[in-house]
């Protein structure tokens, strides 16, 4: 058991240190675009024998934390992938209360007032008062001048890629063009344009927590050249100072963009 003094000391520590890595970032090479799978909410919840709810509102808590983290060091777009497609298939008595919170969430980050919220996943997938949460978000925050968050709920990387292959096909329809000329002259390009993410810069970072080591289907199109950093924390555990060494460690990195 610590005693208050040396927690004391570790404390003051930790803040040196935070100190001293954060003067060490480059304000040049600072992600334009960082996606955060967070992962770890049940994990954390089990470990101290609460239901799992209690750790989805643990992470819940901490987004908002998160994004003034990004915001602070000059982070431009952020994807926080809060729930998947296959998480749609949990049991109800699971789904329905995290659904819930993540519609808190949501409020909370427009009522704030200081960042764009853009809806990314299939919204018919989702009970309709979620969906109107997410659209009512988009809508109220459409005009603000800041740091653009990329909600994504009901979220899958095959899913958008389905998604972005019909709208294009239905777009080159309705103007009479053919399979047969769509298909001779298609490209990544026209693939992109239909993208949940289209007109945004591809990620630059990923980062993901609680140790696991897979994207799991997040921005399977747009992470093709994104630099991955995988934390051993928990999301609800993730600390400042995490969020700084993965700045870091990416800021150290050589970019090749897969030449």
């Amino acid at each position: 058991m610590r005693t208050p003094g040396k927690q004391k000391l570790r404390d003051a520590l930790y803040t040196l240190y935070e100190r001293r890595v954060r003067r060490s970032l480059s304000p040049d090479r600072i992600p334009r675009h960082i996606g955060v799978i967070i992962d770890g909410n049940r994990r954390w919840a089990r470990s101290a024998g609460n239901p799992v709810s209690h750790g989805h509102e643990a992470g819940a808590n901490k987004i908002s934390e998160f994004l003034d983290w990004c915001d602070d060091v000059g982070v431009k777009v952020v994807t926080v992938w809060m729930l998947s497609t296959d998480n749609l298939s949990r049991p109800a008595d699971e789904l329905e209360p995290l659904l819930r919170i993540i519609e808190q969430t949501v409020e909370e980050l427009t009522s704030i007032g200081r960042w764009r919220i853009h809806p990314v996943g299939a919204l018919d997938l989702l009970p309709g008062a979620t969906a109107e949460t997410l659209k009512a978000a988009e809508t109220a925050t459409h005009g603000v001048d800041g740091m653009l968050v990329n909600v994504a709920v009901g979220y899958g990387g095959r899913r958008e890629l389905a998604d972005a292959v019909r709208s294009l096909l239905l777009e080159e329809a309705a103007k009479g063009i053919s399979i047969e000329e769509l298909a001779e002259r298609v490209d990544v390009e026209h693939i992109a344009r239909h993208l949940y993410t289209k007109g945004q810069p591809d990620p630059d970072l990923v980062i993901r927590t609680s140790g696991e080591q897979r994207l799991g289907g997040f921005l399977l199109w747009q992470s093709a050249l994104s630099e991955f950093y995988f934390c051993e924390a928990l999301w609800p555990d993730f600390r400042h100072v995490d969020f700084l060494r993965a700045i870091r460690s990416y800021a150290q990195r050589e970019r090749r963009f897969g030449t």
